[in-house]
């Protein structure tokens, strides 16, 4: 059977350099940071004390006020950045047959906020004060599920948990769900809400994250000598994506196609990727075959970046194996150097700026890249947005337990 092709034809974006898409994309160009200090709770006892919170978000601006409080975070993020999504993409339900509607949101640790309150009210009040929400609220296919009854979607729903690769794996469920002709149009993405002392103090505790806290716009330093741990994260991206002929048949602006989708395992351990990086160039290569590209078709790299030392020295040598000598040619940058690491809503939100690239020409800087790492010798397009032309970007996102996703977005092309 022959592939359908697949569109994007919406996107919300909610993160700490913006509530909208266009406030995130032009932070993202002018290099600016979201890291600061702690503001969901008291940090002042921990060793680290910064984070990309997204600073204004308020969910009553997207719901009321007793279903704000049935939801947790995670699903306030997802359900805003969603209806954005399809108000950007000019959904009319009203048009569309819901059994060809879905959803797929994925989230790395779903609602922790909810099981951290709820845990405290079980350990000082007793099990009668646990909420009855409580496992609604905290369960990772929560988001899709909200999303599809607010929407009205009926199509395939259900949610990716494959730690820092679920906002990936989710887009690329919903595309080969397209490509197969399952559905007409699919809301897709991630949402992570995991700014909460039992996720920052578990990190800390692993020492994966940075400790620059009398600096924290400087804290987030993906490929530079000094760096030293991720800036824990928090938001959502959500796309709409849909089978070409559909968006077409509607007459929908069309900001670029999804072309190729990779994954893989590492099989090697829980948190540290494989040394050799051979599952994260496992990925990128299948990514590249299954959009029938080759390696100088791929016009800049949206690096996994987290600002670790040992993810980026692999994420480093994983490109050089896929790529050769044109890996010095090609540019790579991370988002994560401004928003911070959003775990199960990473992936997402790194594949919107990739297709805002593609739209602008523009391809946004990784900050804070001031010391050169002998093992880190890549173009990774330093401190200052590039203008160029950008036709197609591999987009990597890798998770803890060695899961690896890539996906490949192109420009549209009529024919």
């Amino acid at each position: 059977m022959e592939r359908k092709r697949v569109a994007v034809t919406g996107m919300g974006v909610i993160t700490s350099l913006g509530l909208s898409l266009e406030e995130f994309w032009g932070n993202c160009l002018g290099g600016r940071s979201g890291i600061a200090r702690i503001t969901h709770f008291d940090p002042t006892d921990f060793a680290v004390q910064i984070a990309a919170e997204a600073k204004g978000f308020n969910p009553e601006d997207h719901m009321d006020r007793v279903e704000a409080r049935k939801l947790d975070r995670f699903v306030q993020l997802a359900v805003a950045a969603s209806d954005a999504a399809s108000k950007d993409a000019a959904l009319d339900m009203s048009k569309e047959d819901p059994w060809r509607v879905g959803v797929v949101i994925g989230s790395g640790v779903g609602g922790i906020g909810t099981l951290e309150a709820q845990h405290t009210n079980l350990v000082t009040k007793g099990p009668s004060r646990v909420s009855p929400y409580f496992v609604p609220m905290m369960i990772v296919d929560m988001a899709s599920g909200v999303v599809s009854m607010r929407g009205g979607f009926k199509g395939p729903n259900f949610a990716t948990v494959s730690a820092c690769a679920s906002g990936a794996h989710a887009i690329g469920e919903a595309f080969r769900i397209l490509q197969h002709g399952e559905a007409d149009v699919m809301i897709a993405g991630g949402a992570e809400g995991a700014v909460t002392p039992m996720t920052v103090a578990g990190f800390a505790s692993m020492k994966a994250l940075s400790r620059r806290n009398d600096e924290p716009t400087r804290a987030s330093r993906p490929f530079d000598k000094d760096r030293d741990g991720f800036v824990l994260g928090e938001g959502a991206g959500v796309l709409v994506l849909e089978t070409l002929d559909h968006a077409r048949a509607r007459g929908a602006r069309v900001y670029a196609e999804l072309a190729g989708y990779g994954m893989s395992a590492d099989a090697h351990h829980m948190t540290a990727p494989d040394p050799q990086g051979e599952g994260a160039a496992m990925s990128m290569k299948l990514a590249l075959r299954d959009a029938g590209l080759g390696a100088g078709d791929v016009s800049y790299i949206n690096a996994h970046g987290t600002s670790t030392p040992y993810n980026d020295k692999i994420e480093t040598v994983a490109i050089k194996s896929v790529f050769g000598d044109r890996a010095y040619d090609v540019p790579v940058n991370s988002t994560k150097s401004m928003v911070g690491h959003l775990l199960g809503a990473a992936g997402a939100v790194e594949l919107a700026g990739c297709v805002l690239s593609i739209r602008d020409g523009r391809v946004h800087p990784t900050i804070n890249f001031e010391s050169r790492d002998p093992d880190c010798d890549l173009d990774y397009v330093p401190n200052e947005a590039r203008t160029m032309p950008v036709r197609s970007v591999l987009s990597n996102s890798f998770g803890f337990g060695g899961h690896n996703v890539s996906i490949v977005v192109r420009a549209h092309e009529e024919g």
